[in-house]
């Protein structure tokens, strides 16, 4: 039998049969290996290879296309980025629900997709960037800094803090990345320039003022004209936005407040002495030790045994009778941070250092030199100079903070001890509050109908709200988690009643109909009197008599281009109508808050004085003009770059 299958499988016959077995497996590997998006990535950036920029895009050439993905992780790690920042910019007005939008993650994939196509020119443009390059820019990084210079250990805190931590080598491979695409939209930013004649033509521009005459028109009587069942139905269909009932909701809620509890038992003596000794070291000074040292680094792939035989005749040097180790440090150290202050670090305490160091600092006594001892940085030549010895304050000074922080504890524990409780019991019986709140003694109360405009009771509170018009709660009728509306005051609530938004009828809003349809009339009569206005003007009647015997008139000499006056809305229509003509003026019109409206008569133009202008002023303002046009030579290269490549997005994974 095996002889015959091994008879049969070679040969054309063979052939074709593995050729059908592929097939399927074809349909089973990620795509990402065959040129498509692949599995788990939301979207790809795609670009023919650059030494055939022609080549098709269908398979198998599609293989040849150079590529970057947008991973699910890297969209989910970004959008929550996102979330994060706009939490913190809105605070309580944040809304988790409306975050979620389709169009805020395709605005977050955008920026990601930018990135890629950047990264992907940058790859194509064979842009590289020095490991001299990255550690410079790293060191320049203000939260890297102490007193304005890096420092080696703060860097590593820094980064074992983030969410998630990076170790320096993953956070040089991101510090990398982000110069390679952003190094070419950067150099054509900073490529921008402006000449001397653009300069004088923009400061001519922005230094304009105008010399206007302005009439405000008389405002035009109320609408009385009767108003048919038709009209008033035909805008009722065409604004029905405008007279919705906003969706509203009926809750019933059990609150739980410290002020529901009993008051704590007087804390056991036994209890604050071990919580005594368990946090001895809150009530003192940690012993700190005043350190020095040389780094001697080991490059990736360096040599670490010639690293470690020259950290180590630094040690010997140092610990010689009479060595300066200040001056060894300055002159051998590799730590840019400590080097040029004699390798000095300060004040240690214990949990500053990585372990290796710390663990050969803390076992060393004052005066004595000690290496070489390794840490990932490299090879450590240490100097002990001082100790500082730590102190404690006695028991009895700290018992009443003890037993007050005690008391809180507990008072704390009881909270969540009823408040778990509760939602354990209410967890049992989901569709109805009334039996665990009176097992437990609490009160059912009702709150509604609300809208998520108003601000009644526990609804004032944007949590709340956010529970009470959620879809599960509305759809499922069961009680909530436990919302948390203040210290030690927690709701748990279901919503009773839900009424969607809806179109109010017009007999229920027929008045307010009526109101809109008369302001729209008033508007219209008044824009159509002022363009009544203007065509006078334009055919040479004055301004005084345009406007009539009661009008107000007003000149403006000199009003400047961009300043808020008479409005800004009005400030941009005088400076748009057109430079007047030799004796003819140019005329305009704008409204005021309220509808009420003005024309105007533009009698002359005063261009800016390029030549009156300071040197420092005209070289600020030359600067800054150059970085506007810059940043938009760098926007329309990315948006350029990015429409070069084809962008494939896969929706279903946002």
């Amino acid at each position: 039998m095996l002889q015959k299958l091994r008879d049969r499988s070679s040969g054309w016959v063979a052939t074709v049969i593995i050729g059908l077995l592929m097939i399927p497996f074809l349909f089973v590997v990620d795509q990402s290996y065959l040129g498509g998006i692949g599995a788990n990535n939301v979207a790809q950036v795609k670009a023919p290879p650059s030494w055939w920029r022609s080549a098709p895009a269908f398979w198998p050439v599609s293989l040849l296309w150079e590529h970057q993905e947008v991973s699910g992780d890297e969209f989910r790690q970004r959008f929550e980025q996102a979330r994060m920042q706009a939490r913190q910019e809105q605070g309580e007005a944040f809304d988790p629900r409306e975050f979620e939008s389709i169009e805020n993650k395709r605005r977050v994939l955008d920026q990601l997709v930018d990135e890629k196509a950047l990264l992907l020119a940058a790859d194509r443009a064979g842009v590289v960037v020095s490991d001299a390059a990255v550690r410079e820019y790293i060191e320049s990084i203000p939260a890297f800094q102490v007193e304005g210079k890096f420092d080696r250990a703060r860097y590593q805190a820094v980064l074992a803090s983030q969410v998630p931590a990076r170790t320096p080598r993953q956070f040089d491979e991101l510090v990398r990345q982000s110069l390679r695409q952003s190094l070419l939209p950067m150099g054509i930013g900073a490529s921008a320039f402006v000449t001397d004649v653009e300069l004088d033509r923009l400061l001519r521009l922005s230094g304009e003022t105008r010399d206007v005459e302005l009439a405000l028109l008389p405002e035009v009587p109320e609408d009385t004209a009767p108003m048919s069942d038709a009209d008033a139905q035909a805008w009722h269909q065409a604004h029905a936005a405008d007279f919705m009932r906003p969706e509203r909701v009926t809750i019933e809620y059990v609150e739980v407040t410290a002020q529901q509890l009993p008051a704590p038992s007087a804390p056991d003596e036994a209890a604050l002495r071990k919580r005594y000794e368990d946090e001895k070291a809150r009530f003192g000074e940690p012993e700190r030790r005043l350190a020095s040292h040389i780094l001697v680094r080991v490059e990736d792939g360096g040599d670490a045994a010639a690293a470690e035989r020259k950290a180590a005749e630094l040690a010997t040097q140092a610990a010689a009778p009479g060595a300066d180790f200040a001056a060894l440090a300055r002159e051998h150290s590799e730590d840019p941070g400590s080097r040029d202050a004699g390798g000095d670090l300060g004040w240690v305490e214990q949990g500053m250092m990585v372990a290796p160091f710390e663990q050969a600092l803390f076992a060393m006594q004052p005066g004595e030199v000690r290496g070489p001892v390794r840490t990932d940085f490299g090879w450590h030549v240490l100097q002990l100079r001082e100790v500082q010895a730590g102190s404690a304050r006695p028991f009895e000074e700290v018992r009443d903070e003890l037993a007050r922080e005690q008391a809180q504890a507990d008072r704390e524990r009881a909270f969540s001890d009823l408040t778990g409780r509760l939602t354990d019991l209410v967890y049992q019986n989901p569709s109805s509050l009334e039996p665990a709140a009176r097992e437990l003694g609490l009160e059912v109360r009702t709150l509604g109908p609300f809208s998520r405009e108003d601000t009644i009771g526990i609804a004032a509170s944007p949590e709340v709200k956010r529970a009470a018009f959620s879809e599960m709660l509305i759809e499922d009728g069961t009680a909530s988690d436990p919302i948390e509306i203040g210290p030690q005051h927690s709701v748990l609530i279901r919503v009773l009643e839900h009424e969607p938004a809806a179109a109010r009828p017009l007999a229920e809003v027929r008045a307010e109909v009526e109101a809109a349809v008369r302001a729209d009339r008033r508007a219209k009569a008044a824009v159509a009197a002022a363009e009544a206005a203007l065509e006078r003007l334009r055919a040479g009647e004055a301004l005084a008599a345009v406007a009539g015997a009661d009008a107000q008139l007003m000149p403006l000499s000199g009003l400047p281009r961009g300043a808020p006056a008479p409005s800004p809305e009005a400030n941009r229509a005088i400076f748009a109508a057109p430079a007047p003509e030799e004796g003819k003026p140019s005329f305009g019109r704008f409204a005021l808050p309220g509808g009420r409206q003005a024309v105007f008569a533009v009698n002359a133009v005063h261009p800016g004085k390029p030549e009156e202008l300071p040197q420092e002023q005209r070289k600020l303002l030359r600067q800054q003009f150059a970085q506007l046009e810059g940043a938009a030579a760098a926007e329309d290269y990315v948006r350029r770059i990015r429409g070069q490549f084809k962008v494939q997005v896969e929706e279903s994974q946002l």
